[in-house]
């Protein structure tokens, strides 16, 4: 069985200090096997913010990290910056990629960049983006769980969260569906959820999920959801991956995350 950790939306420059140890801890316990950040790791794009995450995210034990920059990891007030140099901070401090890929025998995780310095806080998706993912997915093996991570949501359960959902959401998800994905891991709305995409409204060619992460460390939790962030199992079982989702929230009675739900997905391989 392979690990993944997903979280998001740290918004360091708001941590808590108790929720990163208790994150820590649970990191230890599960040790994934993949750390997967989908976005909004600084709450304002600065030197420090940068600095203070890679260090915690340095003190997590996943031997493979798959990260990508949201929104608000693009400076705001220092136009300047946004304009010329908008992911020169994240660069410096996880590596000049802004869309990278984990695969193993088990994973196949493609990243995209959503954010894009000209808007405020939406997303896009484009056509260089989709025919990439696309074609990569195509060459997964039967095995392994497809992956796609972006900041940005292509599921809303929420009426208020419609405006958020990532430009070019609905075309993307049927590309991706035909190629093969299983999984589209989102952030930036700070509430988690898992939800089926093939639906009586919306018939794809197979069956793909959204897996949302909640804030993992920001005071700026929504609503009454806590904490939150996502662990993913899988392994092959008849040739194709049998996966949970489990949400583990924080706990601030025991200053610790707990398993508060669990997801399981069969992928049916004869779908393709």
């Amino acid at each position: 069985m392979s690990v993944a950790l997903h979280i998001s939306d740290p918004h360091f420059g708001t941590e808590q200090a108790p929720v990163m140890q208790a994150l820590l801890q649970l990191a230890h316990t599960q040790t994934p096997d993949v750390l997967l950040l989908s976005g909004d790791i600084t709450q304002r794009a600065r030197t420090k913010q940068f600095q203070a995450a890679a260090n915690f995210i340095a003190q997590l034990p996943a031997p493979a990290r798959v990260i990508i920059p949201g929104n608000h990891d693009i400076p705001l007030f220092n136009l300047w910056a946004r304009i010329v140099t908008p992911y020169g901070n994240f660069q410096r401090a996880f590596g000049s990629a802004l869309e990278t890929e984990f695969e193993s025998p088990d994973f196949l995780v493609l990243a995209i960049n959503s954010t894009r310095p000209t808007r405020h806080k939406n997303g896009e998706i484009n056509s260089q983006q989709l025919q990439r993912v696309a074609e990569r997915l195509r060459n997964a093996t039967p095995q392994q769980l497809r992956i796609v991570m972006m900041h940005h949501p292509v599921c809303a359960i929420e009426e208020s969260d419609l405006s958020n959902l990532v430009h070019g959401y609905d075309v993307a998800i049927q590309m991706w569906s035909a190629a093969g994905a299983d999984l589209i891991l989102g952030g930036h709305i700070h509430l988690p959820y898992v939800r089926a995409l093939n639906t009586v409204k919306r018939k794809l060619p197979r069956s793909v999920w959204a897996v949302q992460a909640g804030t993992a460390l920001s005071h700026r939790t929504r609503g009454k959801v806590p904490n939150s962030v996502n662990i993913l199992r899988t392994q092959t079982i008849d040739n194709a991956p049998h996966t949970s989702i489990e949400r583990w929230d924080f706990d601030a009675a025991t200053t610790s995350f707990v398993l508060v739900e669990s997801t399981s997905i069969k992928t049916d391989r004869a779908q393709q």
